[in-house]
């Protein structure tokens, strides 16, 4: 273990942080609030950072187990530094629950423990929805953008953190990345703008999106603006950031072939289609008209299947047969290399083809069934890799929902809708955690729980779960 670049990427993960918390203060002072939150941790992370950039390492070589560890202890640091300017401020005096309420943030999961927001400070209102923008493509992917952080070995870095592709050097696909990122998040500000938002809401709803993280500075989400353009704009915007950002490098390359032959995408534009009609018919007699029909079960879905945790509606109160779509949906998630959570559509296609060729092998012993995706057989470690992480991430839900049980008196369905929304970083759940309530009724030790779940969600369990592997310390 190379401690000293462990700590190299420690310190440049805390000193970018300091430098991101800036224009969140600029805005507090522009709006004539206190700033001593973001001012004292600014100085502390700054401090800290430097501290660890101090040690000069004798190599900069990034290895497997130095990549991972230090995006696992990275996002850790970052949640608990970030949280200092809630709990200074006492917007959130509860420092487990400000620490929940930033890992939701760069995790983008969306869940909060605020009851409401609405009149709190503009400035920390901003760095919460920001966390957001800078979570979806990675904290380490976004250093590496501007940034040389070390040789081409930083590309596991990119392994444990990139939700899209990666070309020649890792700092090259960064560049890639945060420019498709960038763009595609410029063209919603313009289109909000368009339907009449307020820059400042604009921007905060952009950041959300983009992440796919459900954050709002309204108590009724989405819902407070009142405005059907604004849903069917966030909705299409949310599907765009749930697709596989290989899609967007193909059209950089002018190559849109592959675009309509991918595989995951017509899964994924097929499950969301099949979900929005099956709920529109169950929610009909709900609505006035079949417009507003069509407008709550689409943002619903495209919402929910993001991993984003926006609302236009109390889902909870929806029938039981919609519930049950969109607790199935928040499991599916979005595309593999989006910026959306959850198991990943591509892992269910490969689960789903592994057992149809299971059964036919049942059938027919002497048969030669291959698992084909795009066309291409997927090798036997990829199948096990696939099956491994359902394996873990059911099991991680099943134990996280017994400790969550252990620790509060909550009914069943919020306590395994919460720990769902969190490990897929979706935000609302059901029950106490629905889209009208949150999670401030959950004790420390189950905010501590469910926050570690997010950071195992996002991170796609294993570089969190390396942490607290023996192994993982011992001397090579």
């Amino acid at each position: 273990m190379n401690y000293r670049v462990l700590g190299r990427i420690l310190g440049l993960a805390l000193v970018t942080e300091a430098a991101l918390m800036v224009p969140s203060m600029l805005i507090g002072l522009y709006h004539g609030e206190s700033i001593l939150g973001f001012s004292t941790t600014i100085g502390i992370l700054l401090i800290v950072g430097m501290l660890l950039l101090s040690f000069k390492p004798k190599d900069n070589k990034i290895f497997a187990r130095e990549g991972f560890l230090g995006v696992s202890f990275s996002w850790i640091l970052l949640s608990m530094f970030g949280a200092l300017p809630f709990t200074i401020e006492k917007m959130i005096p509860d420092y487990v629950g400000a620490v929940f309420e930033v890992a939701s943030g760069f995790t983008t999961t969306g869940a909060s423990v605020l009851t409401a927001v609405e009149g709190c400070p503009y400035g920390l209102l901003f760095w919460r929805s920001f966390t957001h923008w800078v979570g979806g493509m990675g904290v380490l992917v976004f250093i590496m953008a501007v940034l040389p952080l070390a040789d081409d070995r930083s590309m596991h870095i990119m392994r444990a953190e990139v939700p899209g592709p990666v070309v020649g050097k890792a700092r090259q696909s960064a560049m890639i990345l945060y420019g498709i990122y960038v763009v595609i998040s410029i063209l919603e500000v313009v289109f909000l703008l368009a339907g009449g938002m307020p820059l400042y809401d604009a921007l905060v709803s952009t950041f959300a999106t983009a992440g796919t993280g459900g954050f709002s500075v309204k108590n009724a989400s989405i819902a407070g603006y009142n405005s059907p353009y604004a849903e069917y704009v966030i909705s299409v915007f949310l599907l765009l950031f749930s697709i596989n950002f290989n899609l967007y490098f193909f059209i950089l390359l002018k190559n849109i072939k592959p675009i309509f032959k991918n595989e995951e995408l017509r899964w994924f534009l097929g499950i969301v289609a099949a979900s929005v009609i099956a709920v529109a018919v169950n929610i009909r007699n709900m609505y006035p008209t079949v417009e507003e029909i069509i407008r709550k079960a689409l943002f619903q879905v495209a919402s929910i299947i993001s991993t984003a945790g926006f609302s236009t509606a109390d889902f909870d109160r929806w029938p039981e047969l919609s519930r049950s779509i969109l607790v199935c949906l928040m499991l599916i998630g979005a595309c593999a290399g989006s910026t959306g959570g959850g198991i990943k559509v591509s892992r269910l296609i490969i689960l789903l083809k592994s057992a149809r060729c299971e059964v036919s092998r049942m059938m027919h012993p002497r048969s030669v069934n291959r698992v084909k995706l795009e066309g291409k057989t997927i090798d036997d470690e990829v199948l096990h890799n696939t099956l491994i992480f359902f394996v873990m991430y059911m099991l991680i839900v099943a134990v996280s929902t017994l400790l969550v049980a252990s620790f509060d008196e909550c009914d069943f369905t919020t306590n395994l809708t919460a720990v769902i929304a969190c490990m897929g970083n979706i935000g609302p759940g059901l029950g106490k955690v629905g889209p009208m309530g949150n999670f401030s009724e959950f004790s420390a030790l189950s905010k501590i729980v469910l926050t570690l779940d997010m950071l195992i969600g996002r991170l796609e369990i294993f570089p969190i779960i390396m942490v607290f592997t023996p192994e993982t310390w011992k001397k090579v």
